[in-house]
């Protein structure tokens, strides 16, 4: 890429950030590249649809999240880690408002610009379980599929404003329902 190429490239995804930042992922294309000072057909030069923008924006984050998993299963224990890495994503998924739906349908399609970012993440949560399970601190009846769909369930729903200021108590209860071994699994039957 030429060098003034890069500097509109890297322009381009500098305001986008700020338009995204205030308007998640609904944010118009139109206004991306009237806020960068384009046009629209520059802007879709650089990213010909959303899903390519989406991905060149949180690629960076979603391959740091994928490397941290592999940090984590060789220093931490498994369970731990998988909790660890589980915090780590919801955080992210607060930082890009919307970008779990994206995600959501993109894990699952090949022709998506996010699908090799999303099946990264999802590859790489389903190894944090599998290693928590081999050591019976994690669900033996769930999956890579479960912990991704929980994962994205919790970062839909800390993404709305009523359960925002909820986040750390949902995460805890999530967290408490995927490892054996948390506080809170050994909920007390009412009496009668």
């Amino acid at each position: 890429m030429r060098a003034d190429a890069k500097r509109n490239y890297s322009h381009l995804l500098s305001v986008a950030r700020g338009v995204v930042a205030e308007h998640g992922v609904d944010a118009s294309m139109r206004d991306i590249a009237r806020r960068a000072d384009v046009g629209l057909a520059t802007l879709l030069r650089h990213f010909p649809t959303r899903e390519a923008l989406f991905d060149a924006l949180v690629r960076t984050n979603l391959d740091a999240l994928t490397q941290r998993a592999g940090e984590l299963e060789a220093s931490t224990a498994p369970g731990e880690a998988l909790l660890s890495w589980f915090r780590e994503w919801v955080v992210f998924t607060q930082s890009y408002r919307g970008v779990v739906a994206l995600m959501a349908a993109a894990h699952t399609n090949p022709d998506s610009a996010l699908y090799a970012s999303c099946a990264a993440v999802h590859s790489a949560s389903a190894r944090l379980l599998l290693r928590a399970q081999a050591e019976g601190t994690a669900r033996n009846d769930m999956n890579g599929d479960d912990l991704f769909g929980l994962m994205s369930a919790l970062g839909w729903l800390v993404d709305l404003p009523s359960f925002a200021p909820r986040a750390d108590h949902l995460f805890h209860i999530v967290a408490s329902a995927i490892l054996t071994n948390r506080p809170g699994n050994g909920v007390k039957k009412a009496t009668r």
